[in-house]
This record gives C-alpha cells, structure tokens and sequence, in this order.
C-alpha cells in the first residue's frame, strides 16, 4: 500500500490530524519560547504534565485534566521566578523536570494500570489516541492559536524594548504568565497525544533550526511550522511502514535537521 495511502486510511487518520494540530501549534510557540531562552521551561512542563495524568489516574480523574492541572500549576509556580536571574530560573525549571519524572516513574512502578499510560507517555504511541484527543487538539490550535496572535505584539515588545511597558507604568507580567499557561496547556495535550519528548523536540528543534538570524521574525515562525510538519509527515509514514514507534522517530528526524541546519549553516559562513 502506498505510504501516503496508510496516512489517510481510516484507522490512522484520526491519530494523524490530532499530531498535524500539534505539528503546526508547538513550532510556533517554541520560537517564542527561544526567543525568550526559555526552552527548558517547555521539556519542564511536559514531564509535569505527565506525572499530572498519572496522578489523575490514580485518584480516578480524567488523565487530560490531570495533565492541564498539572502542567498549569508548574506555570503558576514559573511566574514566582519572573524577573529572575537565568541560573535562578534554571534551576528552577531543572527541579520541575526531575521531580515529575520521579514522579512518573514510582507511579509506573507501583500502578498496574499506569505502566501501559507510562509508556504511551514516554514513548509516543500516537495510534492509541481517541476521538476525544482529536477534538482537544482541535480546540487547543483555535484557542491557543487565536491567543497567541493577540499576545505576539505585547511579548514581542517585552522582549526587545523592555522598558516600554514600565514607561507606561504597566508590568509584562500577565503577559508572560498568559503566554505560560498557553504553553503549558498546549504541551500537557500534546504529551497525552505524542508523547512528552516529541512534544518537547516539535517545540524546540525546528525553532532552532528557524533561528538563522535574517528574513525578519515572520520568515522564522513559517519557516519553523515548515520543518515541524515536514518532519511530523515523515515520522508517521516511516513509523507506519517500519512498524516503530512514532514519538523516537520524530525526536531522532527532528534532530538530523538540526544537525542539518547546523552544518549548512557553519559551511555557510565559512564561504
């Protein structure tokens, strides 16, 4: 059967549009996360989020609220260190990462029930997600997508003329922690559908490669929805053929076009 065939075949075609939402939805937010250095914060969440889902089912919640719970309240935690030196904020944002992995794992090991989630978690099994994933993914693309563009002027602002909000006698604050909770939202669905490091190279590697420091902002948002759908499109067809699982596969294409980018760009520059 034709590769593209088995994409829009019934069975996956669900699984295919919930992770394509997120394929153009995390690229987007990851290159204001880079462009703020604050990409550690995004792998924080995602593991947050999944310690939140397990918890959820240990406790009898819904796993989707679990994670958004979860996530958002690390996002209500981050806003504490606004303003923060970077080591600060870093450090912070590494005791997150290990405590909901320290989390995850005694949950896994001590629940029957949540090892099958563990490894849908962790590894990505996009096939198993259900109807109601889709339509979270759809609803998170329109909602964070739309919050998103009001929200880019304001962040854009902060970012390169710090002192306009304070010369009118306004905090960045709310803007950030708004931006935050967009992420973590945003990154708790996704890790209940892709998985916790897909989701985290989807918002993290094609900004990377985006980031190339001419053609203007506009340029590097499309460019990176360009590269997280491509390498999306090319994990789930070599996931499907080669009977692998999906999530590795789009870290490890994610990562040869960073490697890629990397060295085009130093050959480059070197001309």
């Amino acid at each position: 059967m034709n590769a593209l065939a088995l994409v829009f075949d019934p069975i996956f075609l669900q699984p295919f549009l919930t992770g394509l939402a997120f394929a153009v939805l995390l690229p987007l937010l990851g290159a204001y996360l880079r462009l703020r250095d604050e990409w550690l914060a995004a792998l924080a969440f995602a593991q947050t989020a999944a310690a939140g889902s397990l918890l959820a089912l240990l406790v009898g919640l819904p796993l989707m609220l679990g994670g958004l719970l979860a996530a958002m309240a690390a996002a209500g935690l981050k806003s504490l260190f606004e303003g923060a030196d970077r080591g600060r904020q870093g450090a912070w944002y590494a005791m997150l990462l290990v405590s909901g992995w320290g989390i995850s794992v005694l949950l896994i090991a001590n629940l029957p029930l949540a090892e099958r989630l563990g490894h849908a978690l962790f590894d990505g099994q996009i096939y198993f997600t259900e109807r109601s994933h889709l339509m979270a993914a759809g609803v998170c693309v329109v909602v964070v997508g739309g919050a998103l563009l009001r929200l880019s002027r304001a962040l854009l602002l902060s970012h390169f003329f710090p002192d306009f909000f304070r010369a009118r006698g306004r905090s960045a604050q709310r803007i950030h922690f708004a931006f935050d909770l967009l992420v973590a939202a945003s990154l708790a669905l996704a890790t209940m559908s892709i998985g916790v490091m897909a989701a985290f190279a989807l918002i993290f590697v094609p900004p990377l490669v985006a980031w190339r420091g001419d053609g203007g902002w506009c340029r590097a948002l499309l460019l990176a929805v360009v590269v997280g759908l491509a390498a999306y499109l090319l994990s789930f067809i070599l996931a499907l053929v080669l009977d692998q699982p999906f999530g590795p596969l789009l870290a490890l294409t994610l990562v040869l076009a960073g490697v890629a980018s990397g060295i085009e760009r130093k050959t480059r520059f070197r001309r």
